[in-house]
């Protein structure tokens, strides 16, 4: 156990799909799972461990922000034994032919966070997603028809919809630094991913963008995610 994980060394499974909101952890135990067990509710934050289509897996979620998901992914990374972590979220999109509920698989991760640095001297702001991971997605979202777009985003401290003036974010970009969307937990996976040597994917299904007049609902996004939870627990297989 640790202070932010009640389950048992072994409750845990060597996968993990790590959702943003417990309830949606919830929701995917129930639907997707079978002989599934809560293993963890210290701080309402669920985990449920059960079966995929014959393969054990664990949904648990990792709350908001860059400190919430390094807290979580670095314990099930270093005293769960967990080998892979795919994050699937959402995200607010910078491309202006993205729709809503389109699906985004992270390369990299830009950020202007101080996370590696404080975590661990580090100077560093891009971090990379896990290739054998990501060919997996890749294979099974084109072998299920699914549009996936791929590329650098960008992993913010705020919600960037709140941002007094995002162009200036955008202008203060290094050179190469061209990120298709932005969410707010990623760089924090990869990063702790890359530290303690494991495997870590992001998906993310846009939600909402400067183009897009019509922000989606809470309930919509639930129906919405859909396509996307079924992609990462297909991927696992």
């Amino acid at each position: 156990m640790t202070p932010h994980n009640s389950a048992k060394k072994g409750e845990i499974a060597k996968t993990v799909i790590m959702p943003g909101d417990p309830l949606r952890a919830k929701y995917i135990a129930e639907k997707y799972l079978t002989d599934y067990k809560l293993v963890n509710e210290v701080r309402g934050m669920y985990a449920y461990t059960g079966f995929y289509n014959g393969k054990e897996v664990t949904v648990m979620a990792h709350g908001m922000g860059m400190p919430s998901m390094g807290i979580y992914a670095y314990e099930l990374y270093k005293f769960y034994d967990v080998e892979e972590i795919i994050r699937i979220g959402s995200c607010g999109a910078y491309l202006e032919e993205m729709k809503l509920f389109d699906i985004i698989l992270a390369k990299a991760v830009y950020t202007e966070s101080s996370f590696a640095l404080t975590l661990n001297n580090d100077l560093c702001h891009i971090a990379y997603s896990d290739e054998d991971l990501n060919v997996k997605i890749e294979k099974v979202a084109y072998n299920s028809g699914i549009k996936l777009y791929q590329g650098m985003t960008a992993c913010l401290d705020c919600f960037d919809v709140y941002m007094t003036d995002i162009d200036k974010f955008f202008d203060r970009m290094p050179d190469g630094v061209k990120p298709i969307a932005a969410e707010m937990e990623a760089f924090a996976l990869f990063y702790v991913a890359k530290m303690l040597g494991k495997k870590a994917a992001c998906l993310m299904s846009v939600v909402d963008s400067k183009y897009i007049k019509n922000v989606a609902s809470a309930e919509e996004r639930e129906q919405g995610l859909d396509k996307m939870i079924k992609l990462a627990l297909d991927s696992i297989i």
